[in-house]
């Protein structure tokens, strides 16, 4: 008696278990919040270049104690993975000096964000990624 109560019991439990997955298959909405990023590059080196780079300045510029630096940081790592993502594969852009230079001040200042997540940048590596974004800027204007 108690063997066939036992059996009815699985028989029971998985007929239901695989009814509910059935359903939860059918209505459940899987990815619904997963929606693709808007580009932020347009395709344009140049143009490319020069956003980016004044971005980066503009987060440069903002003071250690602003409530938007956390924000600003976060936006910051995402233009520059974007950025470097677009075109380090690219061999007509990825030779140039603009682009060299670009990398060097994107390294840098990621560098300095994932490692030191917590300290504000410092005034020696803010005067060097200013000077090299805004070198990066005149350069890839004469070169296109």
């Amino acid at each position: 008696m108690t063997w066939d109560f036992n059996q009815f019991f699985k028989k029971f439990i998985t007929t239901s278990l695989s009814i509910f997955l059935g359903i939860l298959l059918i209505f459940h909405p899987f990815g619904e919040g997963l929606l693709a990023a808007k580009p932020t590059m347009s395709g344009d080196f140049a143009r490319d270049t020069v956003s980016v780079a004044q971005a980066l300045k503009a987060t440069i510029a903002l003071a250690d104690d602003d409530e938007r630096i956390s924000d600003s940081k976060d936006e910051a790592l995402g233009l520059i993975t974007a950025y470097i993502s677009r075109y380090r594969n690219r061999p007509q852009v990825n030779g140039t000096s603009s682009f060299t230079t670009m990398q060097t001040a994107l390294n840098s200042m990621a560098g300095h964000y994932k490692t030191f997540a917590n300290r504000p940048l410092p005034e020696k590596l803010k005067e060097r990624l200013n000077k090299e974004l805004t070198r990066a800027e005149k350069v890839v204007v004469k070169e296109i």
